[in-house]
């Protein structure tokens, strides 16, 4: 595991980027988890001793990668928690995905179905009993004519279990590399990643945007030619 990147830190909190395949907090396989990576960092560089308070915001699938925040204190963990619940928190995403879409700029919207004995999500009718409505906007920043992919924005209005792959699955552009709900790159890293987080500082009040981009490398090598249309 590669050393921890932390993007930003004050006594409040603290943002890291998230490598993908490491649990956003402690789970039944007891692999390390980023909960306790940041609590061990913190730690040590501030030789802690017994037990380091932090707080868990919000999280992000297993396989995705991508910028966390994380409250070093139960009143800026209580006031980010309230931002998440009102809208305030707002998360963006990049993906790559199946295909090309045909406009470049549209609105999903759905109902999901939590299956917790898979642990999946489904498209369902709105008048299915448990469903929960999602949406997301999303804007295509650029498409590879030969790989057949397209590097997609997102940003997410609701915060529904796997609500990014379930709604691009179901819109015939799945994410590559999705071993759950894709339908190209079996076997790859999935190509979704939480590159943007908008915040309001839990003490200052003062608007924060945090960004991490993943490695240029293997599927997201569609970064290098999208550069530009990232930067405007």
């Amino acid at each position: 595991m590669k050393e921890l990147n932390v993007i930003y830190e004050d006594n409040h909190i603290i943002v890291v980027e998230k490598q993908p395949n490491i649990p956003s907090q402690g789970d039944k396989t007891n692999d390390i988890d980023m909960l306790s990576i940041v609590k061990e960092y913190i730690k040590s560089k501030y030789q802690k001793p017994g037990n380091v308070y932090l707080g868990l915001v919000h999280r992000l699938d297993r396989p995705v990668g991508g910028v966390m925040v994380f409250a070093k204190t139960s009143k800026a963990a209580s006031r980010l928690s309230e931002q998440v619940r009102n809208k305030i928190f707002k998360k963006e995403y990049l993906a790559v995905v199946d295909g090309r879409i045909e406009y470049k700029n549209g609105v999903l919207e759905d109902y999901l179905y939590k299956d917790e004995r898979n642990n999946t999500s489904k498209v369902v009718n709105k008048d299915k009993k448990n469903c929960k409505y999602a949406k997301l906007d999303y804007e295509v920043l650029y498409y590879n004519e030969i790989k057949d992919l397209s590097l997609v924005k997102i940003n997410l209005h609701t915060g529904r279990h796997h609500q990014i792959r379930v709604q691009l699955s179901n819109f015939k552009h799945s994410i590559f590399g999705d071993q759950k709900y894709g339908t190209r790159g079996q076997g790859k890293q999935i190509a979704l990643w939480a590159y943007k987080l908008e915040i309001e500082h839990p003490i200052t009040k003062e608007k924060k945007v945090f960004e991490c981009l993943p490695e240029p490398i293997g599927t997201w090598c569609i970064l290098k030619d999208a550069m530009y249309y990232l930067q405007k």
